[in-house]
């Protein structure tokens, strides 16, 4: 459960996952339930409201402020210095529990840490099965396959900074998982994206006790209903959707568990799991798991 004082309740919370994880639909999810429970004629999700119903970390005017300079001019070990402080700022300035989407690995970086756990008040941490991330990274970024999964196998990957977003560091697969998942935390929620598609109600009840939501069966209902993925498409389809990149036709495209029986080769499988083999097999998503 998260970690929120009584007195002074403050902090970040992230929502945190390697891309395509999962991350907007549980945004969506926790976004509608906060509705849901506010308000019980609450019937429609925007989906262009979720993000800025969050903080986002890595907007470049919060270093520019920091740094006196544009951010996106910055250097990647003055963005680094800087990260912890951006953090600190947004947690102080919400003045209340903030939540934060964040695909930063939960390391260092130019020997700075990433996630600031000094105004972290917990995470919930949504991980996918690596084979299937492939096919949706490969879409979202416009790249093949082949591309994705090499990218997701290099150590240290990020993103550079652009003039709207500074730089974020995703590492491998294998190394952001570890960094988040592997870690004994008790404000930190582990979610497979599998158990959430398979056994919503259980597993996105399991999310909102972490974050000391208490929604009765039926908003419960409510909010997994007004969020499910095909929902959210229909949504896109209508009114677009603002963090879908320019050059791809959908954001939300598919949602299923296990895709990449139907779209991998038993070769780009293969270098899937040789790379990922420890943390496939410990989080049950080895070919040969039977519920991979």
């Amino acid at each position: 459960m998260i970690n929120v004082s009584k007195v002074n309740p403050r902090g970040i919370i992230w929502i945190a996952s390697y891309p395509r994880s999962g991350n907007t639909w549980t945004r969506a999810f926790i976004n509608t339930l906060t509705h849901v429970i506010q308000d019980p004629d609450f019937q429609e999700v925007d989906i262009n409201r979720i993000e800025p119903w969050t903080a986002t970390e890595n907007s470049v005017e919060h270093y520019t402020r920091l740094l006196g300079k544009p951010g996106f001019r910055a250097t990647p070990a003055e963005i680094a210095a800087a990260r912890p402080k951006v953090q600190a700022d947004i947690a102080r300035l919400a003045g209340k529990p903030i939540y934060v989407k964040t695909h930063n690995a939960n390391a260092l970086d130019h020997g700075m840490p990433l996630i600031n756990m000094g105004v972290t008040a917990g995470a919930v941490y949504l991980l996918r099965n690596p084979l299937d991330v492939a096919i949706s990274l490969a879409h979202y970024s416009n790249v093949s396959i082949d591309r994705a999964i090499d990218e997701m196998a290099m150590p240290g990957f990020g993103v550079n900074t652009t003039r709207n977003y500074v730089r974020v560091v995703w590492g491998s697969w294998s190394e952001h998982v570890g960094s988040w998942a592997t870690r004994p935390n008790p404000t930190f929620l582990v979610v497979r994206y599998e158990d959430l598609v398979a056994k919503p109600e259980e597993y996105f009840s399991s999310v909102a006790r972490h974050l000391m939501m208490t929604p009765d069966g039926d908003q419960l209902a409510r909010a997994i209903a007004l969020t499910r993925f095909d929902r959210l498409r229909d949504n896109e389809a209508v009114a677009g959707f603002n963090e879908r990149p320019h050059d791809i036709d959908n954001f939300f495209r598919e949602g299923r568990a296990g895709q990449w029986r139907e779209r991998l080769t038993a070769d780009q499988v293969a270098r899937v799991v040789k790379a990922h083999h420890p943390l496939m097999r410990r989080f049950g998503y080895l070919p040969d798991d039977g519920n991979a």
